[in-house]
């Protein structure tokens, strides 16, 4: 144990001898910070491997009655080239979105359902759906669907919206 005590007690001497408190306080509190910051370092989340279970689908994605669109406003992507949740080729799906909550009658959950407008090309123009079910006013942006959400892509031109299924809603 006298070898641990010499050694430690030399270390000490010379980290004395070399740095007053001070130094060493800044280099604590640098440190300290470095280490708190670590969570907020950004981190590639679309990487890690999906474990929400698909829900099971049941209608006709062409219609506005289809179980996903109860939030909708706005032409199908279903009926412009694309599908429910894919934009048609030549068209960006836009980043930013509203989300709406539907009940899926083939296992009678709560989904939370992402819209997602495609841009850059014109309206589409086939199977223009209002559901509006549970739309909020205006000064509640991220509950609206009244809103030109192709504001994130290269182009503002609003052609068609999907409807993305990002979880299971869970009940409160």
């Amino acid at each position: 144990m006298k070898f641990f005590d010499d050694f430690f007690e030399n270390k000490s001497r010379e980290i004395a001898q070399s740095s007053s408190r001070r130094g060493v306080l800044k280099k604590l509190g640098g440190a300290m910070i470095g280490v708190s910051a670590i969570p907020l370092l950004p981190v590639a989340r679309a990487a890690e491997p999906v474990t929400a279970k698909v829900p099971q689908e049941e209608g006709d994605p062409a219609s506005c009655d289809y179980w996903r669109y109860c939030a909708v406003d706005g032409y199908l992507c279903e009926c412009c080239g694309g599908t429910y949740n894919t934009c048609p080729p030549g068209t960006e799906m836009s980043p930013i979105t509203w989300i709406g909550t539907c009940r899926n009658p083939a296992d009678g959950r709560n989904y939370v359902i992402s819209y997602n407008d495609c841009c850059g090309k014109s309206s589409c123009g086939n199977c223009l759906c209002m559901r509006d079910e549970g739309d909020r006013p205006l000064y509640r942006a991220d509950k609206s669907n009244d809103v030109n959400w192709c504001l994130g892509t290269d182009s503002i031109v609003y052609h068609c919206s999907t409807a993305v299924v990002v979880g299971l809603a869970l009940d409160k």
